[in-house]
């Protein structure tokens, strides 16, 4: 069974920064497309950015575009979401999803296979 684990969260003022990681002892995450999503209450899972299996590309949604910032270490098999200058409608909880191989755009949640159980960000105004 395939495990991806995501730590890094917890409770923030506005203004501060998280980095929020992604690992697995079970998935190989090279060659892989990686994203980060995030769920508040109420609403539905959505996109917040993801990185192509060699870095050399990334994607954000626009609410985060110029404050989060994707990155991996294919080495460490670790995916990064740097989440700076928070916003209270940043809270909720983010997962870290992994693709099967490399996959466009890369944006959805169907195309991810493997996901992880989520880790609480909570910002504070």
């Amino acid at each position: 069974q395939v495990h991806l684990v995501e730590s890094g969260g917890g409770l923030v003022q506005a203004g501060g920064s998280l980095r929020l990681s992604c690992a697995s002892a079970s998935l190989t995450f090279s060659g892989s497309t990686m994203g980060w999503f995030r769920q508040a209450p109420g609403k539905e899972r959505e996109f917040v950015a993801r990185i192509t299996w060699n870095g050399d590309n990334t994607v954000y949604a626009d609410a985060v575009k110029g404050r989060f910032t994707i990155s991996r270490d294919n080495a460490e098999n670790t995916v990064y979401l740097q989440m700076n200058s928070l916003r209270p409608e940043d809270t909720a909880v983010y997962y870290c999803a992994a693709a099967l191989g490399a996959v466009l755009p890369g944006t959805l949640t169907h195309n991810y296979i493997y996901w992880g159980q989520g880790t609480q960000v909570t910002v504070s105004s």
